[in-house]
């Protein structure tokens, strides 16, 4: 009798799932085709580095970006940022911010945006696209690494569109006093769309309105994501500055960012490229020999006009009327440094030469992307180093579009001749 109640119990359920499965059809439009979508294979994606360890990647990743008006020194950042052994930055790529150019143009364009829909290339398709771009570009422009950086001066001005792509990624914007900024664009030939070498007063403007853009989106980020970083503090006390960015980024602290210049063009080191112009520079330990050369250089009728010339300068905290201004007191370790460039000058200048006309060294990492990869921890962990080897402003209620709408310098992302 057990059994068959069980087999009674058995047929029941049967009939009532045919009776749900016709009812389901039943309900379904006649004649209507199955909806079919497009799933990514997203397969793991990972590089191996010369120890044949494994570092995946992928746009969940905490990416740390640096930018800022080119000359704030965003090249000194991201060299101190490299000779940490977690941290690899590398040269600027070039060609992320043109894509971010092109994606606010299509934006900003109704008619362009209009093709685009009509085609099916929806923003999400085109987001999607881009973020695979940049990260591509990102992880396999340079040695492998569990934390990865990337360093072009003008992709802050896109920001905010940044953030929503990479949602772990942390910012950090680069200030530097405006004229400080302009007397070295002008006076080492930097080429920028839209900037007037010939003239201080256009240039301070420019600098203004691209600042006004970048800042205002690093506040809206919030003290979370994106950190303003004063060129002056991270040169006058590199090591308090260091330990605040590092804290910021969640890397461990390690003595060695404070000589970055042990490191240059070194495996696992800051590698430089001979087409920026700070290259030069940043061979150097950190020391003060920029922070107040341009004070003689201001006309003087730029000098009058300078709060309504660049109204942010006063916003971001410096007096636009001392000459020079005091940007605080250097720590003895860079007062040191200063004193060693300035007694060794002919070390110094064979020792630029001959990075500069050293051969780097050769690239031994590799590229991969499989399915089936399992995934060490250990793995992560970073090479051991040779043994010789300003707070946010308040909240603002002023809007502006993710992909820099706003910006009215004149210049796309893709605008630094170096």
């Amino acid at each position: 009798m057990a059994i068959q109640r069980l087999s009674r119990q058995f047929l029941l359920v049967i009939a009532v799932v045919v009776v749900l499965a016709f009812y389901h059809s039943w309900l379904q439009p006649c004649g209507q085709d199955p909806v079919y979508r497009m799933v990514p294979k997203d397969p793991v994606q990972y590089v191996y580095d010369s120890h044949n360890r494994i570092f995946p990647y992928d746009k969940s990743m905490p990416l740390i970006f640096i930018g800022g008006v080119p000359r704030s020194g965003t090249t000194l950042m991201r060299a101190m940022l490299d000779a940490h052994p977690m941290v690899r930055c590398g040269e600027e790529t070039r060609v992320i911010p043109r894509i971010l150019g092109m994606r606010g143009q299509w934006a900003k364009s109704p008619k362009e945006s209009k093709r685009l829909e009509e085609a099916g290339v929806s923003n999400t398709v085109i987001d999607s696209a881009i973020a695979a771009f940049i990260l591509e570009v990102i992880a396999k422009h340079g040695e492998p690494a569990p934390r990865l950086c990337n360093k072009d001066p003008f992709t802050l001005k896109s920001s905010l569109y940044l953030s929503q792509m990479f949602p772990n990624a942390k910012f950090l914007l680069l200030i530097r006093d405006a004229r400080a900024v302009v007397h070295s664009i002008i006076s080492r030939k930097v080429t920028i769309s839209g900037f007037n070498l010939k003239s201080y007063r256009n240039c301070l403007q420019k600098w203004n309105q691209a600042m006004e853009t970048m800042y205002y989106q690093c506040v809206r980020m919030g003290h979370g994501r994106c950190m303003p970083v004063y060129y002056e503090q991270l040169v006058l006390q590199p090591e308090k500055s260091m330990h605040a960015i590092l804290e910021f980024l969640d890397v461990p602290w390690n003595d060695v960012v404070l000589h970055h210049e042990m490191y240059i063009n070194k495996p696992g080191g800051v590698s430089l490229s001979q087409a920026e112009r700070s290259t030069d520079q940043v061979i150097k330990p950190v020391n003060l020999e920029a922070l107040t050369k341009w004070v003689d250089a201001i006309p003087s009728d730029v000098k009058q006009d300078m709060n309504a010339i660049a109204p942010m300068l006063a916003k971001l905290g410096y007096d636009p009327n001392a000459y020079p201004p005091h940007y605080g007191d250097a720590s003895q370790f860079v007062s040191d440094n200063t004193h060693n460039i300035k007694t060794n000058e002919d070390y110094w200048r064979k020792r630029t030469r001959a990075i500069q006309n050293g051969i780097k060294p050769k690239r031994t990492y590799s590229f991969h992307a499989k399915g089936d990869v399992k995934f060490n921890s250990s793995v992560l962990n970073a090479p051991p180093r040779p043994p010789n080897g300003a707070s946010a402003a308040r909240q603002t209620e002023k809007t502006i579009d993710i992909l820099g709408s706003e910006d009215k310098t004149g210049f796309g992302n893709d605008n630094v001749d170096r």
